[in-house]
């Protein structure tokens, strides 16, 4: 990235109060170095957190009571997607407004019409997709940021797609800033501004598909680019009434495929953000039925 284009992306999530006022220590072990931070305790949690990534003691001891939350009620499961939960400093991705609520169940309103959506949400649909080291995942819907900051410390290979161009920019800029700091597991994150009903056809196909704004149908192009046996979630349903739907594309030894769904939630209702539709260079409502 120049130079040139780099400041300005800085400049921009500065103005939208995204960035932090004073930058914290560097961090001395990446995301990437798959080091588990200590679970037996929020002190022990603390303390190698803040030896090891340089980051507040208080947000952390939030993080820490927000995992055991997740824990309760089985929103998060497996020691990667532990981690991944553990490792990603959600206070990083809310504007300065909602900091002090970063770690809350509640989604945040980030501007532009939309939200960074609850960390029992993110969690249960990151641990249902399972994703291993190496496998590619595909995100619809970057937001602020967060959920694909989640995935790069599960697997090194994340594309995202925003359709909002200024946030698409801010949210850029905060990931450069962020790999400045030292997180350099951010560097896996290939980011595009575009309409992500359609995916990413070049980068197909991927192992994993997230979506994380509602539609009341799965999109075809999604669908094509998984890969057989691959796992995408997605909430479907009309507006604000959506079900979240893990989808298995199964290949049979004849090489059919059939499609298995099932819902994360069973049955209870989660709204999401409309999967917005951008056509002839301009936003024309939404990519439902």
């Amino acid at each position: 990235m120049q130079r040139r284009h780099f400041l300005s992306l800085l400049a921009a999530a500065s103005g939208a109060g995204l960035l932090p006022p004073a930058v914290r220590a560097n961090v001395l072990v990446s995301g990437s170095a798959r080091e588990m931070p200590p679970t037996s305790g929020r002190d022990a949690f603390v303390q190698w957190m803040r030896a090891n990534r340089g980051e507040d003691p208080a947000y952390l001891a939030q993080r820490w009571e927000r995992y055991q939350a997740l824990l309760g009620h089985h929103d998060v499961w497996g020691e990667r997607n532990i981690r991944g939960f553990l490792m990603t400093p959600r206070e990083e991705f809310v504007t300065r407004a909602n900091l002090e609520r970063a770690y809350e169940w509640h989604y945040l309103d980030i501007g532009f019409g939309v939200t960074i959506t609850g960390p029992h949400t993110v969690a249960r649909m990151t641990s249902t997709i399972d994703v291993t080291p190496g496998e590619k995942v595909l995100e619809i819907g970057t937001g602020s940021g967060y959920q694909s900051a989640y995935l790069a410390n599960l697997t090194g290979n994340v594309w995202t797609i925003e359709i909002i161009p200024a946030l698409y920019a801010r949210t850029r800029a905060l990931y450069q800033s962020l790999i400045a700091r030292g997180y350099s597991e951010y560097g896996a994150i290939n980011t595009r501004n575009a309409d992500g009903y359609f995916g990413w056809a070049e980068a197909a196909p991927f192992d994993k598909i997230i979506v994380t704004c509602g539609i009341d149908h799965v999109p075809p192009a999604l669908l094509q680019q998984l890969k057989p046996n691959g796992i995408m979630v997605i909430p479907v349903g009309p507006p604000g009434a959506q079900h979240v739907l893990k989808i298995v594309k199964q290949t049979a030894a004849d090489g059919s495929i059939t499609v298995k769904r099932s819902d994360i939630y069973g049955g209870a209702i989660i709204p999401f953000v409309p999967f917005t539709k951008w056509e002839g260079g301009v936003f024309k409502g939404t990519h439902n039925f």
